[in-house]
């Protein structure tokens, strides 16, 4: 496959012809529908405050995750892919704060998160191996 003259390397060739086949991006989405969930229970004083900043870091996530994998060329892939994980230690450092002001567990949002991470981890391995 080949995007705007560059070639995806091999190990992403074979994990998905799109990105919505991408078991990370698949994960993603679903840590993202759950923080949506969650923020619902937080109080209105923080509607514009917490909730659209972990609102934004999850929704971030599966969004860098597909943009990289449209940018079509490994470097750009793998930046996007670190952009994400970036934005998934926001989310799970936005979930802690939630926490210790008594808004909810993060029992529900963590497994997620800590998936999520594993994923993009050992995509980011075997692109930098290839």
């Amino acid at each position: 496959m080949q995007v705007k003259g560059r070639a995806c390397c091999k190990e992403v060739k074979s994990l998905a012809r799109r990105y919505q086949n991408l078991r990370v991006w698949q994960a993603a989405m679903e840590m993202a529908e759950a923080a949506y969930g969650v923020v619902t229970h937080f109080p209105d004083s923080e509607r514009f405050g917490l909730v659209q900043q972990m609102q934004r870091s999850a929704l971030s996530v599966p969004s860098n995750i597909a943009e990289g994998y449209g940018r079509g060329g490994d470097v750009e892939f793998r930046r996007f892919l670190r952009i994400a994980r970036g934005s998934l230690f926001e989310l799970e450092t936005q979930l802690i704060v939630a926490e210790r002001l008594g808004y909810g567990s993060r029992a529900d949002l963590e497994p997620l998160i800590e998936k999520v991470f594993a994923l993009l981890s050992g995509m980011l391995r075997k692109l930098e191996g290839a």
